[in-house]
Parts: C-alpha cells; structure tokens; sequence
C-alpha cells in the first residue's frame, strides 16, 4: 500500500455560496455553535493548534499512525465558495502556515479576481477550480450561477491562473469536475487544454444530500473513456472511492462523514472545540485504505 506524503484535511469554511448547484453537498446540519468558525478569528486560531497537534506528524498517538505515515499536514480549504470571505481566507491561510500546515483552496473561481489571486496565490501549495461544463446552459442548469445570472468567464480564468502561478512557481493547479447527468456527454478536452492543470478529478456525483443529477456506470465510465488523452493528469473518482475516505471538517468544527445511506446527508462528530480531535475524530468512521489509494498510481501526487 502507498503512504501519502502529506496527510490531506478538508476544512469547509462556509456554507454559503455564490452559487446554487443542485447536487451540492455543503448542506450541514445545524450545530451548537451558532456561528460558522470562519467569522470568529480567536476560535478558528484555537482549532488550528488543536487539529495540528492532533495530525501534525510528530503525533505518534494519532490512531492514524498506526495505519499510514506522513511526513506534512494540508489543510484544504472548501466550502461553500471560501472567496466569499476573502479577508478571513487570506488570514485563515496565513494562521495555518504559521501553524506548520501546507495549504490548498478548493473554489468556483468566479471571486477569484486578479488582485485577490495575487494575495492569495502565494500561500498555497494546490489551487483547485471547480469547473464542470464548458457550455454557459449546461451551467445555468447545474445552477453554476449567480443570483444575477453570472457566470463564470472561463476565458479570463486562463489568464488568471497563469497569473497565479507567476506569483508562486510552485502553485499547482487542480480542477474538480462533477460528472452528473446534465454534463456527462460532454467533451472538455478542449478546455483541459487551455487551463492546463497539474491535476483533473473526475467525480461521479454522490447522491450526499438528494439523487438529482446521478449518472449510470456506464455513462460516468464513457465521460472518463472520452477524455483518454488526458489519462496521465486524470484521476476518476467513483462513488465507493469517495465514501468515508476524506478527512473532513464542517463549518462548525465537527468532524463529519458521508452517510452509508444515499441521499441521508452526514454523520457527525461532536465539535472538536468542546471534546478535542482525539475524541471527536473517534466518532466518525474513516476508510484509511481508500485514503491511501488515492496514491496507488502516481504516489508523486497529492490527493485534494
């Protein structure tokens, strides 16, 4: 089995979000925490300590040690849509380097403005995008748009990541595509093309909070056949390959995982503030081994 070189936390900032796709799975259940972790400076700053010191690789009495190692913790910022709260994502990205992490941002890219993208290019080890159709109808459809009718300007987006990655020539650049039922006779070799991307993940859409939108085996295996050329950048993610193999943070502080039952939302932890990660992660169920396979073919890459 391949160990992953950095141990990847998902840390969903917000649930908010710019835009209103139907299958999107930043629907949290209500915490006892009445805020969102990102708007309250002093708690975020204790949260980062804690999950550090439970994940950072000196910790030899993480359960997880015993399983994998690591030698780096990222903590992957998502949301939501992080760029909504552009002051506090630049300030949560800067406390958590302090802190000893690597970070990566996951976002639509449609808030990514260049001034922004100059600030915050800098501080990040992975950017990902969020792109799942090149065709402006597909996305209105999916609900990747505004409640203006915005949508995003996939012609600007090229120019702004190459002025990411002038920023930090080490920036690696990631995109997410879900692959659901309104997308998935799509050709994007093209676009792949002109955003040229370290990495490409195909998901198949999880039924996490209803069943719109799904795809069958076969028509999510032809969307991945269709896009051969770039089989040495893509990797495809299948529903099994998705379930209970993230680490995962919600607004709230609390650990949570995909529920076994589709459309069932999730199952959650208490809030890492009230009980620490060691009790709190002992509440939630993760597969290791899914984990580490994300690894199996180019042990070179880091999963997001």
């Amino acid at each position: 089995m391949h160990n992953p070189t950095s141990l990847v936390l998902n840390w969903h900032l917000t649930e908010s979000c710019n835009y209103r796709c139907r299958y999107c799975y930043a629907t949290w259940e209500a915490s006892t925490r009445r805020r969102e972790l990102i708007r309250d400076p002093e708690h975020t700053a204790v949260l980062l300590r804690e999950l550090y010191r439970f994940f950072g690789p000196g910790n030899s009495l993480n359960p997880l040690a015993k399983r994998l190692s690591w030698n780096a913790v990222r903590l992957n910022l998502a949301g939501g849509e992080p760029a909504l709260h552009p002051g506090r994502l630049l300030s949560v990205a800067n406390q958590a380097r302090g802190q000893g992490f690597e970070v990566s941002l996951i976002s639509n890219g449609s808030l990514l403005d260049p001034a922004l993208m100059k600030r915050l290019a800098p501080l990040l080890n992975w950017l990902g995008i969020s792109i799942d159709s090149a065709i402006a109808a597909t996305n209105v459809e999916i609900g990747r748009v505004d409640r203006c009718g915005r949508l995003i300007d996939l012609n600007e987006l090229v120019p702004n990541l190459e002025m990411a990655r002038q920023s930090n020539p080490g920036l690696r650049i990631k995109l997410n595509t879900v692959v659901n039922r309104l997308n998935h006779a799509e050709d994007l070799c093209s676009l792949i093309r002109n955003l040229s991307p370290d990495k490409w993940k195909a998901l198949r859409m999880l039924p996490v909070v209803n069943e719109q939108l799904t795809v069958t085996d076969e028509q999510f295996a032809a969307f991945v056949a269709r896009h051969k050329p770039f089989a040495d950048i893509l990797r495809a993610e299948n529903h099994q390959d998705m379930r209970e193999s993230y680490l995962m943070i919600d607004p709230s502080g609390r650990f949570f995982q995909n529920s076994p039952i589709a459309g069932q939302g999730y199952a959650y932890s208490q809030p890492i503030l009230e009980v620490g990660a060691d009790a709190a992660f002992a509440q939630v169920h993760f597969a290791h081994e899914r984990f580490s396979s994300r690894y199996a073919l180019d042990v070179r890459v880091e999963a997001i």
